[in-house]
């Protein structure tokens, strides 16, 4: 991976190490949600809820839109799997680690049986 997409996807886990963050993404990507709307679901200061979800946006999580005096937000669907081909990525490079450790295990000569 470049060093830019290292950037990437610390910023990606960084904003999905939340419980808040991973809570507001389930909700955007059922659909679109005023900030507002979002805020009433938390027992937290609307700011605290803004805050979240900026670090949503700034991660490219999120979208966020401009309707009347309502910002509303989406999930980003595309930086989702981006994430999800991230742990996939890692998932086959452990997975190929196990299999080698298991290939050594049954080739050990001091092995008893």
């Amino acid at each position: 991976m470049s060093e830019a997409d290292e950037d990437r996807a610390d910023a990606l886990f960084h904003a999905l190490s939340d419980r808040t963050r991973r809570d507001i993404m389930r909700r955007v990507l059922a659909g679109e949600h005023s900030v507002t709307a979002l805020a009433a679901k938390y027992d937290m200061s609307f700011a605290a809820v803004q805050k979240h979800v900026a670090v949503l946006q700034r991660a490219g999580l999120l979208n966020k839109r401009r309707s009347g005096r309502e910002q509303i937000a989406s999930g980003d669907v595309s930086a989702v799997r981006a994430v999800s081909d991230m742990l996939t990525e890692l998932e086959q490079v452990w997975r190929g680690r196990i299999a080698r450790i298991d290939e050594l295990i049954a080739t050990d000569p001091t092995q008893e049986d």
